[in-house]
């Protein structure tokens, strides 16, 4: 189910090589009869959208499914199929005994020659387009069909998988709480076929917030809370490099602006180090899952224990069940995945009463049984007021920021956060700063990146030409992390 060796891919299609795949190899499931699934089968919907993707959709829920229950979409490898890994990924366990359905988008041949997600490609996985919408409208389906719980939709994928389910993470977080990526790409590490290759076996160079930038960059505005992820990675993976973890881990944690330096660390089963970010609220919010010694593929653990689901094939590797400790993550098993959320509501009726050129201020509706309240700023703990108002200061003139609200019980429990408002302090914002040097040093000041032996502008993404010291231009800074090319002036 990861992606097959350059060798190979050049041989089957002299286009492929950019696609990063797997190659287990798996029969293709029959298409079932039907468009809903039979409880506790799996089945084919063969009608749930325009579907611009081309893709096929199937689903699992168990018997006496309840409404409001969360729903699971899981996305498998190159050459694989939706039964393939619906029988070897563990995920109909833990949809049987925690009580959530599962939709398995399948692609096909016809879409790309080794039945690969198309996560390298702009055109289909990206926010309302191709792959990524088809997948959308399954989710809509699924939650039509089943009454699941819109606060509880979560994504996980192998290899090829996995890189779209960080796509549609970056796409789609006002759809999904959570994701997994295993064996996988960071978000729109690559936007053409050609720069698959270099995502899958080379490090990117780039910071922390240039991948985060990447997240944001995906739906731009968007100002709610971001999903949990969870990432896996093989520390003897020569088909997707190890370092894919870490740049992960580094995009995800920037995203959720809690840096990267762990929370926690703890030893799992199967040679597995689990290192854990948690956001302000002290909750996990980024978990890095590295399992030593293991290759490529989706960790199993065939056996009949609690902690213990799948059956091992080409690229499901024994080692230990991914999806029990991924759904645990999520809080599928009916914690939170954190040791104790508060039970208290949001706070009602935030909004801005006022904003200077450093300083803004909020105000809430009380909670009953609210001991004190969390205001988080663009999701940093900034205060702990006791009161229903609060003034953050030392901001920058001109500048946006969004603001949530959190009641805490008298034993400390955060309970849910409100949705976001905006304050917008007055004045004018610095001026953009311009930085004028050769290609080379400016991907070395973090202002670009180079990818295939080209440069290109953070951000904007334009081509500077070359990555040498003979090229120079010069880029202005029009926003956080975001670089034009500004050679008439700046």
């Amino acid at each position: 189910m990861p992606f097959p060796t350059v060798r190979e891919v050049l041989r089957r299609t002299a286009v492929a090589a950019a696609l990063a795949g797997s190659a287990a190899g798996m029969s293709l499931m029959t298409p079932l009869a039907g468009t809903a699934a039979a409880a506790g089968t799996l089945q084919q919907v063969t009608s749930f959208g325009s579907n611009p993707g081309n893709l096929a959709m199937y689903e699992y829920a168990p018997a006496g499914l309840p409404a409001n229950a969360p729903l699971v979409v899981a996305l498998h490898g190159c050459t694989q199929s939706a039964s393939d890994y619906h029988s070897h990924s563990g995920w109909q366990k833990f949809a049987d005994q925690w009580g959530f359905a599962v939709v398995y988008p399948q692609t096909s041949s016809a879409n790309n020659s080794l039945s690969c997600f198309s996560w390298f490609d702009a055109a289909k996985d990206t926010r309302g387009k191709g792959e990524a919408a088809s997948v959308r409208q399954m989710v809509d389906t699924a939650v039509a069909q089943y009454g699941s719980d819109r606060g509880r939709i979560f994504v996980t994928g192998l290899s090829a998988g996995g890189g779209m389910a960080a796509d549609l993470l970056a796409d789609y977080p006002d759809v999904f709480a959570g994701g997994a990526v295993d064996s996988g790409l960071p978000a729109q590490c690559a936007t053409t076929q050609t720069a698959a290759s270099g995502c899958q076996y080379s490090n990117q160079n780039l910071t922390a917030k240039q991948w985060g930038d990447k997240v944001r960059n995906s739906y731009p505005g968007y100002t709610g809370p971001w999903p949990r992820v969870a990432i896996w990675q093989g520390s003897s993976d020569t088909t997707v490099a190890p370092v894919n973890g870490t740049e992960l881990r580094d995009q995800w944690t920037d995203v959720r602006g809690i840096g990267q330096t762990p929370s926690a660390t703890r030893s799992l089963p199967g040679n597995t180090t689990e290192t854990t970010y948690n956001d302000a609220a002290g909750k996990p919010a980024v978990a890095l899952f590295t399992v030593s010694g293991m290759a490529h593929g989706l960790a199993v653990d065939p056996g009949s224990g609690a902690d213990q689901c799948g059956s091992t094939g080409s690229y499901y590797l024994d080692t230990i069940c991914s999806s029990y400790h991924t759904a645990k993550f999520w809080g599928l098993d009916s914690s939170d995945g954190s040791g104790g959320e508060g039970s208290l509501p949001a706070p009602s009726g935030v909004s801005v009463t006022s904003a200077t050129d450093t300083a803004a201020s909020l105000s809430w509706n009380a909670v009953s049984g609210a001991a004190s309240y969390n205001v988080y700023r663009d999701g940093t703990k900034v205060g702990s007021p006791t009161a229903t108002s609060y003034t953050d200061t030392g901001l920058s003139a001109g500048t946006s920021y969004s603001y949530t609200v959190a009641a805490v019980d008298s034993a400390g429990a955060v309970g849910t956060a409100s949705a976001p408002v905006t304050a917008t302090t007055s004045g004018s914002g610095p001026a953009p700063a311009c930085h004028t040097d050769n290609n080379y040093n400016q991907v070395k000041a973090g202002r670009a990146h180079q990818s295939l032996g080209y440069t290109y502008a953070n951000g904007s993404d334009q081509n500077m030409g070359l990555y040498t010291l003979a090229v120079t231009h010069t880029l202005k800074e029009t926003g956080p992390g975001y670089f034009v090319i500004a050679d008439s002036g700046c």
